[in-house]
């Protein structure tokens, strides 16, 4: 194939073998899965990997997520343990992620794991996705698809506007239906932890295995992606907990509910009904588009802290986080050898 820039093909068979070739030829396509776009590579080719930490501007020791086909595809490649095989039959194909050992030998290039012994593994909940994997013939190294930071993607209009030619291929599927990242839970030091909340709620996690912890220790290289401090981030200022009305110039508002305050800009709503799993599938897209309106800021109505809103008020703290110094963020997850993973 001799593409130079992306295109964005409707997600039909002919279009899926089309993309699972360009896979094949370490090629990198953009696919929807019911969280957000990913951008999928070869998981067991090193310069393909390389080529989507290229493409997002990512850093080297930040780990992709794996994507597999099936449970039994994601066992080839990391060392499962009971509580891992439940979480599995109870939620993948889903918007879980588990952190694992890796299996040695191990499919997955090691530059996929941040040259970690862990591996963060899922089976995605989408009929485009799991048809590529399928297609493809091997596992997929999948981020969003969208330059390292910045808002994820949940169309693949989002994908076009921000990698462009950085793709071979998009494939629509339409807006993604959760709009949120996974779920990742690390599995692999010990006590169960949830290093980023998302797609499926902690106590959903908990009615399976038990107690869980929250959070990645702090200093710990990431184990997995999206713990860096600022991530998810709109170019316009970001104001939490906005009860009232503006407090800049020309300032919009991202409501939650049916009481909006007045006074400001401009103004969208992630869910008039308070509904939280309306508001996750929004929230990326709505900050794309108020970002896009030349606001002098964006303010955000209060997010109840619960269910999803965790997943949501997570996105949100991180997209509010000031701009670090250079090195800043950089040296908050400085790399660890593997032996130092625990």
């Amino acid at each position: 194939m001799t593409e130079t820039r992306s295109v964005i093909l409707p997600a039909t068979p002919e279009a899926v073998a089309r993309a699972a070739a360009l896979i094949r030829e370490g090629r990198l396509v953009a696919f929807p899965t019911e969280t957000v776009y990913g951008l999928g590579a070869d998981a067991t080719s090193d310069r393909a990997v390389a080529a989507v930490f290229e493409a997002k501007g990512r850093p080297r020791f930040n780990p992709l997520i794996i994507h597999f086909a099936g449970a039994s595809k994601a066992e080839e490649a990391a060392v499962f343990d009971e509580r891992a095989r439940e979480l599995a039959r109870a939620f993948w194909p889903g918007a879980l992620t588990l952190v694992l050992r890796r299996r040695e030998p191990c499919p997955v290039s090691l530059l996929a794991c941040a040259g970690l012994d862990t591996i963060a593994v899922r089976v995605p909940n989408h009929d485009v996705a799991l048809a590529l994997l399928a297609a493809a013939g091997r596992p997929l190294a999948a981020p969003s698809a969208n330059p390292s930071g910045t808002v994820s993607p949940t169309t693949a209009a989002h994908v076009a506007a921000s990698l462009g030619d950085k793709v071979a291929a998009i494939l629509d599927g339409g807006p993604c239906r959760i709009g949120i990242e996974s779920t990742v839970l690390d599995l692999a030091a010990g006590e169960p932890c949830v290093l980023r909340p998302g797609g499926v709620a902690a106590a959903a996690i908990e009615s399976v295995i038990g107690p869980v912890r929250r959070g990645a220790q702090a200093g710990q290289a990431p184990r997995a992606p999206g713990l860096a401090l600022r991530h998810y981030a709109p170019a316009a200022p970001l104001r939490l907990a906005a009860a009232g009305g503006p407090e800049r110039a020309n300032e919009a508002v991202l409501a939650f509910g049916a009481k909006v305050p007045a006074g400001y800009a401009g103004t969208l709503n992630l869910s008039p009904t308070g509904d939280l799993a309306e508001a996750a599938a929004n929230l990326f897209a709505m900050l794309r588009a108020l970002d896009a309106g030349g606001f002098g800021g964006i303010a955000v109505m209060p997010i109840p802290d619960e269910g999803l809103g965790e997943a949501i008020n997570d996105r949100l703290r991180r997209a509010a986080q000031p701009e670090l110094a250079a090195g800043a963020d950089a040296a908050q997850m400085e790399p660890h050898s593997p032996q130092r993973t625990g």
